[in-house]
């Protein structure tokens, strides 16, 4: 009682069934209005992008020597950059050496006139010149 029943096409076709395209009641246009909006379509598009374009050319003009400007200036801070690596390095070494415990005895040497007990200060003098002898 409750299977459902299996469908059946239908025998025919009703004419009402048929869709109808409504067609406009439009007067009939001359053929060269379409190409003519097409026309003005494509000139307005192409003068956009002119001024786009122009837009865009005004501003790389206005950039490029900006942009040479700043890689001048960044080649001289690498430039400096270089030179001061070097001096932080040489002060580096120094400040390790006057902090290495054995190396601590020749840095006092090298900076006051004091010397181990043992040994002798040398002090170097110029050969007088025989210039005054014939």
């Amino acid at each position: 009682m409750n299977a459902t029943q299996p469908s059946r096409p239908p025998l025919h076709i009703a004419p009402s069934a048929r869709r109808t395209v409504p067609r406009s009641r439009r007067s009939p246009q001359p053929r060269s209005q379409p190409h003519q909006v097409v026309a003005t379509e494509v000139g307005v598009k192409l003068a956009v992008n002119l001024v786009l374009a122009i837009a865009a050319i005004s501003a790389l003009i206005k950039l490029i020597p900006y942009n040479l400007t700043q890689q001048a200036k960044l080649r001289e801070l690498t430039t400096e950059v270089a030179a001061v690596e070097g001096r932080v390095n040489q002060v580096q070494t120094d400040f390790n050496r006057h902090f290495d415990p054995r190396q601590a005895t020749s840095v006092m040497q090298e900076q006051t006139s004091r010397i181990q007990p043992g040994q002798r200060p040398i002090v170097w003098v110029n050969p007088p010149s025989d210039s005054t002898n014939p």
